[in-house]
Parts: structure tokens; C-alpha cells; sequence
């Protein structure tokens, strides 16, 4: 499953032989950038990064050895929507009474040859969380053709702040460079990620360049510089796509060891086994996990002894889905207590399912724990246990040589089904009698939304009548149970009509009960539509329900997969009764596309007689992961479906009436 990470590069020492760019000399622009009125490499930008640089080194101060991070950069605005990155917000981490702080903040807005300082005054410090405060400002006097200039030190005790560089961000950059100085007591672990290439990448050992006052001896240190030009803006589609961490071009720092001056030794990266271990006895995950007589005596004996073990499963699955109402917390690694979330009956997601896990041990069922992190997070790196990559946690079981994954925080969610949040590729199952272990989250395959409907027409009265039946199944039903618990009948129904728009109106609708359940809903609509007939010719769209009204691919290049979560599949048919007096004079053509042998088909196929015409629709995706390299044939596919269903036209004309 490492297909979906674009490109991950742990560092060398090759040193390339590009020219280094110097650091710049604050309020000092170049003809070059106050004349830029557009970006040729990306003239549709907003705004462009000219120039970024960044240092980071470590140094004793009053006798304390502290990180030092010193940053600088100018932005060229080329419009006014590139006044949203006029507002610049510094994030600083503080515990105690140790905290990081921001010194020589300097910033500008250079109008020409005309200047506006950002006063102290107009600089604020606010809190963000109870870690982090942000320092922010806004530059004044913008305009469209400003460079907005600043540079700032951040003087943090956390070494664990030596965290990386972004080399690609939303706007695009035309230089971007970072440097180091690390003596040889703090050991990272580092890595490049996204698809972009450095032009330096230059590491090397400096001798003595490191020095405490009372050790005699100097750390040497490893000196690091690495660059980029010419920077492409990354690019968003938000809706079918994970979190951007996955794929931005980054650079990242992770504290691996620190050697300490009196000759000891903090490791901060661990083997698995060591996790294991200390999971194993840990308060806030795996003496959780062993609360079974708690929950024997808190729930009905039936609950944990009646039926087989799926049965067992199920029944447990939905009783923890019912007594508990979830916060919306994922919580995090440290913060859990399943007691207390049974006790007061609602919970975080760790605290949630980890009582699903107690209780399915509880009756015999083996269950383990399995970490994972939700879509907005980056994927969890597979190298080395770094904890900080997970935020959530769901219950992983097997019955009769099945496994299943599941997840109680939702009340909708039927069982073995993970919520859409949670499908993120793979997880880190806890096996406390055995080793942990990576394991794939496999989606639901049978996601279909269905649409079948019938039309007939009264030329005397100039209207339609007709029926549909919508059948959602898998995740398609999810989300529908959800939102007819969400609406009254009218409301949902005014939805539906405004969807559809026109002349469109319900005139019955029922909830068909026999044949829904968590995993299917079954709906059935009747209809009226006025003034479809009108002179000697009709042109009737046959789609009056349309799953896509826009491509959601817009993009005209797209360097990192498509993850729609789930494979989806739609259907539409619809019959036609040709009204009496009219004759088909035109209806659509047939199409039939492919991507791969069956990643994914779109096939339309219309048929007419005298006296009706049916139409057949159907969009396959049947993969949640696309790459990168089928966006354009993807997108084309995209296309044409929308236009299929906004375009496809059955022309009806009159029949003349013989003398």
C-alpha cells in the first residue's frame, strides 16, 4: 500500500552543483521583482513567493542550549486575491513556563519605492490552544503590485521544534531555501516528501563548531543546505483526495536521539517492539483494554453469552453504537478512561471503541486495538514508530477466519463498515499476545446510488406523470439514513425538488421499509411535471435526476492520486411512453468508455420503438484509488458523464394530422 506515497527521499550527502543563492539583505528588491506584474510559470497566481530562506542552528544561551530559527521571505501580490496572504500568523509552543519566543520581527510593505512598516502596535499575540499561541499581523497599505517583506528569529528550549521546511505551499515560489547546523549530540531522522526534486542538497561534517563553556572538548557538527526553484503552487481538490501532507513537497525533521554531555542517551525513536512493550502496560491504552470484568458487570449477561460469535459481534457492536453519544473528539494517544465514558454514557472515539474491544473479549471474541489516522492527517510513515502520526483508534477482529473493522462512534455505521474519516489506507494493529503489525483497510465495495423511473405523458392536460425508485446501498445508504434523520418529510422532499428544479413536483413518496436497513435504503417517488409538450416539437432531457451537475477534476495538471475513500457506482434508467400523436425525430447516441480493462466505465445506451424509449446510464469507479497518471483520462471520463446527462436530448415531433 506505499503506491499512494508520491515520492519519499531520505536524504544524502550528494552535493549538487547549482549556484547557491545568497541570503538576501532585508529592503533590498531587485527591477526584476518591482516590475513583476505576472508570473510567467503561473500566470493564473495569485501571488508569488520571490524569495524564502530559512535557518535553523543551536546555541547556549545563560548557560541553556536553545534552538534558534530565523526565517525571512518576500511575497510579490499580482492581485487583489492576493491580499489573503497579506495576514501572516507566527505559531509558538509553550508548557509552563517555557515557552518559545519571537525576537527581530521585522515586516514591510513595499508600494514602489514607498514603504509601510508593521508598527508593535499593530502586531497581537492571541491563544490558539492550550499549547500553542500565535503571534499575527496584517501588512498595511496593500495594493496590487506590493512585495510584502519579513523576517523574524524564533528562540524555542523544544528541540523536538526542529521540524522542517515546506518547500511547496498554495501560491507558487520562485526560490526557497533551508539551512542547518546540527551538532553532532542531536540525531534526526529526516526525509523528503511530495514529487518535486532539490536543485542543492548539500551535507557535510564541520569540525569544532560547537562549543560549552566547562566541556573541553567542541561537537562537530553536520551543516545542511538544501533549495528549490521555480516552485509550482499546490493545487487542491479537496474532494476526492487525502490530506495534502501526503503529497506537498516537504522537507521533515524527526528527533531520533540526543546524546547527552554527561555520556548518557535519550532515544525518542523506538522499534516497534519497544512500543509494544510499553503499550502493553500503559494506563491510557493497555490496562484500558483490560477492563472485561468492569464491562461483565456493567452490561446483560445475554448480551455476551446468546447466539454464535457473529451474532455475539453484532449484538455487542450495536448495543455500544446505542448506549454511547459520541463527543466528536478523536482524542489522542495519553487521553483516555473507558470507566468514566460508560459511566456517563458518552465518550471520545479511543474511549468509545476501546470499550467495543473490552466487551468483545469480554464474550470470548478475540478483538485488538488498531491505530490509524483519519483522512485530513497524513498517512502514518511506515519506517519507525512515530505516535504523533496517529489520532485515532477502531477495533479489529476476526470471526470465523473473517476479519472485520469496526468503529461505534456512529450510530449510522453498520457493522464492519469503517466511517468514511477513517479510511486512510492502513493502520497499526496492537496484537499485545503477539507483534504489532501494519494491516490494510479494505472499503466497502458495494456503494451504489440507483435510480429506475418511468414517464408517461397527457398532451391533453401538457404534462407528464411518472414514478422513481432510488435504491442506495453500502455508504450511498450512510449518508442517505443521515440525512432523512436529519430533515422532516417536507423538508427533504423541498430538497429534492429543488435539486431537480423545472416544472418537478412530488405528489407521493414513501419509505420503502421492507427493503431498507443500514446497509440499503429503498425510496419511491411519484411525480408530475408541467408543460413538457408544447408546439409541434419536444425536446425532453431524459435526465431529471443528475448524480453530477459540474466535473468535480478541473484541474489542468494533477501530481498526486485520487482517493475517492470507496469504490462508487451509479445507475439510471429510465422508460419513456412516447405520448400519443408524436414520433421520435432524434434521440442520443451510445457511448461506451473505458478506463483500463475495468478501473472504472461509463455506458449509455438509448433504444425507442413507436411507442417508448428507455435509456441506460451507469458510472463505475471500481477502485477508491486512482493515480496520478490517470488524472487526465479520469477527468475526460468525468466529462463526458456530466455532459450526458446535462446534454443528451430526445427530440419528439408532432405527427401531421392527414386531411
Amino acid at each position: 500500500m506505499n503506491h499512494f506515497l508520491t515520492f519519499v527521499l531520505i536524504l544524502t550527502t550528494v552535493i549538487w552543483t547549482l549556484p547557491a543563492q545568497q541570503k538576501g539583505t532585508f529592503g533590498k528588491l531587485s527591477n526584476t521583482e518591482k516590475n513583476m506584474i505576472t508570473y510567467e510559470k503561473d500566470p493564473s497566481a495569485h501571488a508569488v513567493v520571490l524569495y524564502e530562506w530559512g535557518n535553523n542552528y543551536f546555541k547556549v544561551v545563560d548557560r541553556r542550549i536553545l534552538l534558534i530559527k530565523e526565517y525571512h521571505t518576500k511575497i510579490k501580490i499580482l492581485d487583489e486575491k492576493g491580499f489573503a496572504y497579506g495576514t501572516v500568523e507566527i505559531p509558538l509552543y509553550h508548557k509552563g513556563t517555557l515557552t518559545e519566543k519571537v525576537t527581530a520581527l521585522k515586516a514591510v510593505t513595499h508600494n514602489g519605492d514607498t514603504q509601510y512598516n508593521v508598527l508593535p502596535s499593530e502586531i497581537f499575540e492571541n491563544d490558539h490552544s492550550e499549547r500553542w499561541k500565535v503571534k499575527a499581523f496584517t501588512f498595511p497599505k496593500m495594493q496590487k503590485g506590493s512585495i510584502l517583506e519579513y523576517s523574524y528569529t524564533i528562540t524555542t528550549p523544544y528541540d523536538f521544534n526542529f521540524n522542517g521546511w515546506d518547500f511547496q505551499g498554495s501560491i507558487p515560489k520562485i526560490y526557497s531555501e533551508f539551512n542547518a547546523k546540527i551538532p553532532g549530540n542531536w540525531v534526526y531522522n529526516r526525509s523528503l516528501r511530495g514529487n518535486l526534486e532539490l536543485d542543492i542538497n548539500d551535507a557535510h561534517i564541520q569540525k569544532g563548531c560547537f562549543t560549552i563553556e566547562g566541556y573541553p572538548k567542541a561537537a562537530d557538527c553536520e551543516v545542511l543546505k538544501y533549495t528549490m526553484k521555480d516552485i509550482p503552487a499546490f493545487k487542491e481538490e479537496k474532494e476526492f483526495m487525502l490530506s495534502a501532507e501526503n503529497y506537498r513537497s516537504q522537507l521533515s525533521f524527526e528527533l531520533s536521539q540526543y546524546n547527552r554531555l554527561d555520556g548518557t542517551t535519550n532515544k525518542y525513536t523506538k522499534s516497534w517492539k519497544d512500543v509494544d512493550r510499553e503499550f502493553r502496560s500503559d494506563k491510557d491504552i493497555g490496562r484500558q483494554l483490560t477492563k472485561k470484568g468492569f464491562f461483565e458487570r456493567h452490561v446483560p449477561e445475554k448480551l455476551l453469552i446468546e447466539g454464535d460469535e457473529l451474532t455475539r459481534a453484532k449484538n455487542i457492536f450495536e448495543f455500544v453504537q446505542q448506549h454511547y453519544a459520541w463527543n466528536k473528539q478523536y482524542s489522542s494517544y495519553g487521553k483516555a478512561r473507558v470507566k468514566e465514558a460508560f459511566d456517563a454514557g458518552k465518550g471520545n472515539a479511543w474511549e468509545i471503541n476501546m470499550s467495543l474491544i473490552n466487551l468483545l473479549n469480554a464474550a470470548n471474541i478475540p478483538t485488538n486495538l488498531m491505530l490509524l489516522s483519519t483522512r485530513k492527517r497524513g498517512l502514518p510513515t511506515k519506517v519507525h514508530p512515530v505516535m504523533s502520526n496517529f489520532n485515532y483508534v477502531v477495533a479489529k477482529t476476526e470471526i470465523d477466519g473473517k476479519s472485520y473493522l469496526l468503529d461505534a462512534t456512529d450510530k449510522y455505521m453498520p457493522f464492519g463498515f469503517l466511517p468514511f474519516r477513517a479510511l486512510n489506507h492502513y493502520g497499526r494493529v496492537m496484537d499485545f499476545k503477539n507483534d504489532s503489525y501494519w494491516y490494510d483497510i479494505r472499503p466497502q465495495t458495494k456503494n451504489r446510488h440507483q435510480v429506475r423511473a418511468q414517464i408517461k405523458f397527457d398532451p391533453e392536460e401538457n404534462k407528464a406523470v411518472g414514478v422513481f425508485d432510488a435504491v442506495s446501498t453500502g455508504y450511498n445508504a450512510i449518508n442517505m439514513h443521515k440525512t432523512l434523520n436529519e430533515k422532516s418529510e417536507e423538508e427533504y422532499l423541498d430538497s429534492v425538488e429543488e435539486e431537480i428544479s423545472g416544472n418537478f413536483a412530488i405528489t407521493s413518496y414513501e419509505l420503502v421499509q421492507q427493503r431498507t436497513d443500514k446497509q440499503g435504503v429503498s425510496q419511491r417517488f411519484k411525480f408530475e411535471i408541467e408543460d413538457v409538450l408544447n408546439g409541434d416539437m419536444a425536446y425532453l432531457n431524459p435526465f431529471f435526476i443528475q448524480f453530477f451537475n459540474r466535473n468535480p477534476f478541473q484541474l489542468d495538471e494533477r501530481n498526486y492520486p485520487i482517493d475517492f475513500g470507496y469504490p462508487r457506482n451509479y445507475r439510471y434508467q429510465i422508460i419513456f411512453t412516447i405520448p400519443d400523436g408524436y414520433a421520435i425525430q432524434e434521440f442520443p447516441e451510445n457511448k461506451s468508455i473505458a478506463l483500463g480493462d475495468t478501473l472504472a466505465t461509463l455506458k449509455f445506451y438509448s433504444t425507442g420503438n413507436t411507442s417508448q424509449i428507455s435509456f441506460s446510464f451507469e458510472l463505475a469507479l471500481n477502485s477508491s484509488y486512482f493515480n496520478e497518471k490517470d488524472y487526465q483520462a479520469l477527468k475526460s471520463l468525468f466529462k463526458e458523464a456530466v455532459d450526458i446527462q446535462k446534454n443528451s436530448l430526445v427530440v419528439l415531433k408532432k405527427k401531421t394530422v392527414q386531411p
